[in-house]
C-alpha cells in the first residue's frame, strides 16, 4: 500500500510538471517561429530577441539578480533604423535637399507610425510589461520594434539588420511617397501656426506621479498666448508635447470653424 501510495503522489507532481514543461517548451517554440518569420531570417541567439520584448516596467531580474529589459537594445534598434531610413531616402530622392530628408526620415521613424507597424506585426503578443499598463496607448510596442531591429544587428550584423528593415519594415509598411507629403510633426505645425497668427505658443511640461515601479509619465500642456488649449501624455516629453501640440491644434480648427 506504501509504495502504490507513493507511485500515486509522484505522478500527482510529475503529470502536472511535465504539462507546464511541455506548455514552456511549446511557447518557446512558437516564439522561434514568429521571430523567423516576422524578421525573415533564421535566429541565431534565441535569448537576444527575448529580451528584445522585456519592457522596463516588467521589472524581471535575469540570473545575476539584476534587472532586464530592452532599452539598449532600444537604443541600438534606433540607431540602425535612423542609419538605414536616412540611406533609402537619400537614394530614392536624389533632387532633394536636406532640409526635406530629415523632415522625411522623423516621419518614418516617430513613435506613432513605429507603434502602428509593430501592431500590424504582431509584436504586442510578446511584449512582457506590467500588466496595468495598456501597451497600446503608449509607446512601448514601437520601442519593442526598435529593440527588435537592434537585437537582429547584435545577432546577425548590419547587412542583415539593413535587409530586415527594408524587406519586412520599409517595403512592407510604409509607403515612402505618402510619408514624403504627409507631415505629423505636430509640434512644429503648431508653432507654424502660432507665427503665422502671430500668437506665442510654448509648452509646460512635468512628471507624471505614479507608483513606484511603473515606467514614469510625462503630461505635457499646450498654451497658445498664455492659455492652456490641450494637453497630452506620452512616455517622453517629446512624445507628451506632440501629442499635447496634436490635441491643441484639434481644438484650434473646431474654433476657427465656428
Amino acid at each position: 500500500m506504501h509504495l502504490l501510495y507513493l507511485k500515486h503522489c509522484r505522478k500527482a507532481v510529475i503529470k502536472p510538471l511535465l504539462h507546464i514543461i511541455k506548455l514552456f517548451s511549446l511557447r518557446r517554440g512558437k516564439f522561434y517561429s514568429f521571430i523567423k518569420k516576422v524578421t525573415g531570417i533564421i535566429p541565431g541567439d534565441i535569448s537576444i530577441y527575448k529580451q528584445a520584448f522585456i519592457h522596463k516596467s516588467a521589472m524581471i531580474k535575469g540570473k545575476d539578480r539584476r534587472f532586464v529589459n530592452n532599452e539598449r537594445l532600444e537604443y541600438l534598434g534606433d540607431a540602425m533604423l535612423g542609419a538605414i531610413v536616412a540611406n533609402v531616402l537619400y537614394n530614392r530622392f536624389p533632387n532633394k535637399n536636406e532640409g526635406f530628408l530629415t523632415k522625411t526620415r522623423s516621419r518614418i521613424v516617430n513613435r506613432s507610425l513605429l507603434n502602428d507597424i509593430a501592431l500590424k506585426m504582431g509584436l504586442g503578443d510578446w511584449v512582457n510589461a506590467q500588466s496595468k499598463i495598456d501597451i497600446s496607448q503608449t509607446s512601448i510596442l514601437g520601442d519593442a520594434l526598435e529593440a527588435l531591429i537592434g537585437a537582429v544587428y547584435v545577432d546577425k550584423g548590419y547587412e542583415v539588420c539593413e535587409k530586415f528593415v527594408l524587406n519586412q519594415i520599409v517595403l512592407e509598411y510604409v509607403d515612402l511617397k505618402q510619408v514624403a507629403k504627409k507631415d505629423s510633426n505636430y509640434k512644429s505645425l503648431l508653432i507654424e501656426w502660432g507665427q503665422k497668427h502671430k500668437q506665442s505658443v510654448h509648452f509646460i511640461t512635468e512628471e507624471k506621479h505614479i507608483s513606484e515601479g511603473a515606467a514614469p509619465t510625462f503630461i505635457a500642456r499646450a498654451a497658445v498666448e498664455g492659455e492652456v488649449i490641450g494637453q497630452g501624455e506620452g512616455f517622453s516629453k517629446k512624445e507628451a508635447q506632440q501629442n499635447a501640440a496634436r490635441n491643441t491644434l484639434k481644438e484650434l480648427r473646431l474654433r476657427e470653424a465656428k
